[in-house]
């Protein structure tokens, strides 16, 4: 068994297809399907289903792709640790950031990676925070950028900053007079919410301590949709203190700060506990430290490097 060959594994598994795989990999079609035969030969079984179109893992070759995915993932730690050791930050970075923060960090968090880190290539994919925790697990991402406690132990959690919530109400209701608002004065059937997956969803009904009705035409799929949505039908939603940018002058005086209790958020980098590059963690915290107003950020962040 040579890592090559697990490379080989991984790459069929993604593209379905042999021609594609080799591609992929840089290799002959011939070369690749004779390598993975030469790995199902040594661990007598079948790694691929080849009767299917496109091909598929069989269910021990499902445990062999989880496997080599890790191992793989191990290798590149090792990697990344002789790089530290001779002060040089190169690479890959595979990020993920869950949808109701990309709109506010990513672009800038971007530029300025590419900036400072011109060495390093970075590839970032929004996902929701299920699918983060799972491809964590399998180590096919290195790191995300989410909103935390997930009360996982096989995750670490390193905090960077923390956000309040807003009320953006519609000048048509009644709270609309008041000039703040607690949770006993938001009623639930005039609240616009995220569709399911996002998790500010269940930050804003953990907040208000009860569920709406289910109906699914009180659900939007993007902050900035919940506020225009509010703009042409009334009623209001919660949306995170980085948003209050976005809107226009007008917009900003349907804003109400939230209290007793305060919602706020804790934003978290969070990585496998087996992570060993962490000057590659502390890159992407100085990137959101450029970005982020300093009353946001935690206050560890501020003062001190991260040590894994």
């Amino acid at each position: 068994m040579t890592l090559q060959q697990l490379e080989y594994v991984l790459a069929l598994d993604k593209t379905r297809h042999f021609v594609r795989a080799a591609e992929l990999c840089g290799v002959t079609q011939p070369t690749l399907s004779a390598m993975v035969q030469k790995l199902e030969d040594e661990m007598d079984c079948k790694i691929f289903d080849r009767s299917r179109q496109p091909i598929e893992p069989t269910e021990i070759g499902k445990q062999i792709i989880s496997q080599a995915q890790v191992i793989l993932y191990q290798v590149n730690q090792l990697k990344e640790s002789v790089r530290a050791e001779k002060n040089t930050l190169s690479g890959t970075l595979t990020l993920a950031i869950i949808p109701t923060i990309a709109p506010y960090l990513l672009p800038q968090f971007i530029a300025s990676f590419k900036s400072m880190y011109p060495e390093i290539q970075l590839k970032v994919s929004e996902m929701h925070t299920d699918t983060i925790i799972e491809k964590l697990r399998i180590a096919e991402i290195d790191m995300a950028i989410l909103s935390t406690p997930l009360e996982d132990p096989k995750i670490l959690e390193v905090p960077l900053y923390y956000e309040k919530f807003v009320a953006y109400i519609s000048p048509r209701e009644p709270i609309y007079k008041r000039t703040e608002l607690s949770a006993t004065d938001m009623p639930l059937d005039k609240l616009w919410v995220l569709e399911e997956g996002h998790c500010l969803r269940n930050q804003v009904f953990n907040f208000c301590n009860e569920k709406p009705l289910n109906n699914s035409t009180y659900e939007a799929g993007s902050i900035d949709t919940l506020v225009k949505i509010v703009d042409i039908n009334g009623g209001y939603t919660i949306i995170p203190e980085l948003h209050i940018e976005l809107l226009s002058e007008k917009q900003k005086l349907n804003l109400r700060d939230i209290v007793n209790p305060e919602a706020t958020r804790e934003i978290s980098v969070v990585i496998r506990p087996d992570f060993v590059r962490e000057s590659m963690l502390n890159a992407v915290a100085e990137c959101v430290k450029q970005i982020i107003p300093s009353h946001m950020l935690d206050a560890r962040l501020k003062k001190f490097a991260i040590k894994l």
